[in-house]
């Protein structure tokens, strides 16, 4: 039984000491929306390996899921779930869903409804989101210690708040420790999973000059591209070291599960119903468990960079002259800890206007965060919603 698991076990029963009453009836139900295809490698897949955790630890839940379900075409999938599959909670996994969820939360009031990466809620409607804006700041930390022509290239999908947010923490972490870097970032617009137009995209930054990659899409396309150019590159919600076993530096990777066995251990034990969720937003981050650091679970930093990363020296305004390799992991001892107060998005920061958006000791709060839409002082290229 893994970590997650031991402390799901572990909720219950303090559930049960502390007399949480649990409903006699029937096991739950539930039924799980993706917007990609499980086999992605990325955001569909990690909430697949999430929801087969829940499955094997919940004795009392059942679930089924629907795949490479359209946006615009949710509210058909969750009419389906409930009306033929008779589920009793309905999880919808992409912001893109988030106005066709809202809708069905309220034709639907006696069901309950789990919406990631959204901000809207009802009665009867969480949401929840495992953000990797801190994960994203620590990669940039690393590529901007490993580039050598200061160009750096980002592959993203659509230009929506959390992209912007990622990119900008990203490039924040760049700029730590080589000020005069620059992130050059090439939109699809096109899907979430598209391996053909993330290779082709990351082909054309690498014919601009850029000599590190990172991405966001749901293939390992672009770190494949690195790998065969041998370039350093940053896999994305997936471990992706074995697609790019000598050029993977690290990535972001996700624990859905620790949200997931959190929430419905208390939908079980009564603690969350169709009528109190309205305020329910898990917000998680390394401190949570929810993020991981790494080219694969248990490696932080793939050992091939681990030399290259302990040679590149900064001198740091907090921690002084150190290695870039210690900077990430003492950062990330911060960021890991509730008590500290660090986040990426402390002032002083500008926009790539030259605005001042954050003063010096002021940290931006989590509406800033989830509603983000400038563009960072390093970002470089297009930046659809960009302020004037």
């Amino acid at each position: 039984m893994n970590k997650k698991a031991v402390l799901a076990v572990v909720l219950l029963l303090s559930l049960l000491i502390t007399g949480v009453a649990f409903s006699e009836e029937a096991k739950l139900k539930a039924g799980f929306i993706y917007v990609g295809p499980i086999g992605d490698l990325g955001w569909s897949h990690a909430h697949e390996q999430a929801r087969q955790v829940l499955e094997e630890v919940y004795p009392w839940l059942d679930t089924i899921y629907v795949e490479a379900v359209p946006e615009g075409e949710v509210e058909g999938i969750i009419d389906r779930l409930i009306n033929q599959e008779k589920v009793d909670i309905v999880v919808t996994t992409s912001f893109g869903f988030m106005d066709g969820t809202l809708n069905a939360a309220k034709r639907y009031p006696d069901k309950i409804f789990f919406h990631c990466s959204g901000f809207k809620r009802a009665p009867n409607l969480a949401t929840y989101m495992a953000d990797f804006h801190q994960v994203y700041y620590l990669n940039g930390i690393m590529a901007g210690a490993l580039t050598k022509s200061g160009k750096i290239g980002y592959v993203g999908t659509f230009p929506t708040p959390e992209l912007k947010r990622h990119i900008n923490a990203f490039t924040l972490g760049v700029r730590r420790v080589n000020p005069q870097a620059e992130v050059n970032v090439r939109w699809l617009q096109s899907a979430w999973y598209d391996p053909q137009g993330a290779k082709e995209a990351a082909e054309a930054l690498i014919a601009e000059g850029i000599d590190v990659l990172a991405f966001t899409e749901d293939s390992a396309s672009v770190a494949q591209v690195a790998e065969e150019k041998g370039l350093p590159s940053f896999g994305h919600y997936s471990p992706m070291l074995s697609y790019a076993p000598n050029h993977l530096v690290s990535g972001q990777l996700v624990h859905w599960e620790a949200i997931y066995l959190d929430f419905f251990a208390k939908v079980y034990a009564g603690l969350y119903n169709n009528e109190n969720l309205e305020n329910v937003d898990y917000w998680w981050l390394l401190s949570n468990g929810a993020v991981e650091l790494g080219a694969d679970f248990g490696v932080p930093v793939n050992p091939a960079f681990e030399e290259a990363l302990k040679s590149y020296m900064v001198n740091d305004p907090v921690y002084g002259e150190m290695s870039a390799y210690d900077l990430v992991f003492e950062l990330e001892r911060a960021m890991a800890d509730p008590e500290y107060a660090f986040s990426p998005f402390t002032g002083p920061i500008k926009d790539r206007k030259g605005n001042l958006l954050v003063p010096s000791s002021v940290r931006l709060a989590l509406e800033d965060l989830i509603t983000m839409e400038w563009a960072a002082e390093g970002v470089a290229g297009p930046w659809p919603g960009e302020p004037e």
